[in-house]
């Protein structure tokens, strides 16, 4: 869950009375557009992604216009403007209209969560306006602070002393940026990313620091984000219909996200943890045709609506379902296990039987309880199968998934079919 630019931004950072650049949306007439060519000379326009999208200015995506005429130009250029980061395609609809700020100095801030210093870190640069991995590292303070104590302004103010940071530019910095954990901590943020910052000089040549583009990630699990009563519409994007039924469906927990990796894959992949859907993914390549993390010990009741979405959109087309996870600590693999297994049999039922074989790689709790109860499906309809425990190497368990997609595509496949549903053991056997 991202929001990206000024739109939505500015209305944000007026939580903390943090100074922002003034905007109009797609909806803005032609006399607000004049007004505020009239208050600041120029403007920026910008088109809005679907979920937001960077680096928007490198790629041609962004406009300027001094004039009435030339920003309408600039509007019917970028309103519907595509931009494709590796394989994903982003889809703009409407755009903005952002004043010109004038000024001599930028500065990049950031707040996040770290995972290398288990803290919230502020990135700060006065090198800002270009993204931060160009900048060079002398020029770039990271400073992980107590979340208890908050981002105070002696933080910010030895940052920038270390920095060499114009002199100009630090005390309104120090009054301003504390002001930002307040937005980052109240509602539930993840990362807050302002780039540029730019120093507005007044008439007494005091600088302000001004916001001039907003980033900032939420993380959906945590309720109070919803304080900010943003439209649902801000967080959607392109999914597919699969990955928007799943996504409907995260546990408590939050997990149960996807991402369709390659719609014709063979390798039906329902993974549990986070660090086993990164080697599984890695490994399976191609082959997988969803990436995901049901992890989190969801419920009876989710798991099965989560795994009969899973089977109603590929169970078809796959050779292979490859139940893997880790060792769990507190996933009640009984639970998660028979919920799977009678979302099988019931897709079975309506959809018919499907030539399929069968993976398993999983530890936790009531493992032995949880392989029964699946073992017992598979037996009854049939299908090939083999477990491994949480004693396996993962690796050599995704290497056996991979084998016996193979095998389906050499032939065990029409086999399947040939010989109906009372040769599982036999089957298993000859794949072996």
């Amino acid at each position: 869950m991202q929001v990206t630019g000024m739109l939505y931004g500015a209305k944000l950072l007026q939580f903390v009375g943090f100074p922002a650049s003034e905007v109009l949306g797609p909806d803005a007439g032609e006399a607000e557009i004049k007004g505020l060519l009239e208050r600041h000379g120029a403007v920026f326009v910008k088109p809005v992604f679907k979920g937001g999208a960077g680096r928007k200015g490198k790629a041609g995506l962004l406009g300027r216009a001094t004039d009435l005429k030339a920003a309408l130009k600039e509007k019917e250029r970028l309103y519907f403007a595509e931009l494709r980061h590796g394989d994903l395609l982003a889809k703009a609809n409407g755009v903005t209209f952002e004043g010109a700020v004038p000024a001599e100095h930028e500065i990049y801030f950031s707040i996040t969560d770290s995972t290398r210093f288990r803290a919230p870190t502020m990135t700060l640069s006065h090198q800002g306006g270009i993204d931060i991995e160009d900048v060079d590292k002398s020029q770039v303070a990271q400073i992980p602070f107590d979340p208890l104590t908050g981002l105070k302004a002696f933080v910010v103010a030895n940052a920038l002393s270390q920095l060499n940071a114009p002199k100009q530019t630090i005390s309104p910095l120090v009054q301003h940026l504390p002001k930002l954990w307040e937005l980052f901590h109240n509602f539930g943020m993840t990362t807050l990313e302002l780039n540029p910052i730019r120093m507005r000089p007044d008439a007494q040549g005091r600088l302000t620091p001004v916001a001039c583009d907003f980033k900032c990630g939420f993380d959906r699990d945590d309720s109070r984000w919803q304080r900010l009563d943003l439209p649902a519409h801000l967080f959607a994007v392109d999914y597919s219909d699969f990955e928007q039924e799943i996504n409907q469906l995260r546990t408590h927990q939050g997990q149960s996200d996807v991402h369709v990796i390659n719609s014709s894959g063979t390798i039906l992949a329902p993974t549990f943890g986070g660090g086993a859907n990164s080697l599984v993914t890695e490994m399976l390549g191609d082959d997988a045709i969803i990436s995901t993390d049901f992890g989190g010990n969801p419920p009876y009741e989710k798991m099965r609506e989560v795994a009969a979405t899973c089977f109603r959109h590929w169970l078809r087309q796959a050779n292979v379902l490859f139940i893997i996870g880790g060792k769990s600590n507190n996933t009640d693999i009984f639970e998660t296990f028979r919920a799977m297994a009678d979302a099988l049999r019931d897709h079975f039922s309506r959809q018919g039987p499907t030539p399929l074989f069968v993976v398993v790689g999983r530890g936790g709790p009531n493992l032995v309880r949880g392989m029964g109860a699946l073992r017992d499906t598979l037996e009854a309809l049939g299908l090939p199968y083999r477990f491994f425990g949480f004693d396996s190497d993962m690796s050599e368990v995704i290497r056996y998934a991979q084998r016996a997609d193979a095998w389906m595509k050499a032939g065990g496949r029409q086999m399947m079919l040939a010989q109906g549903g009372s040769k599982h053991r036999e089957l298993t056997e000859e794949m072996v």
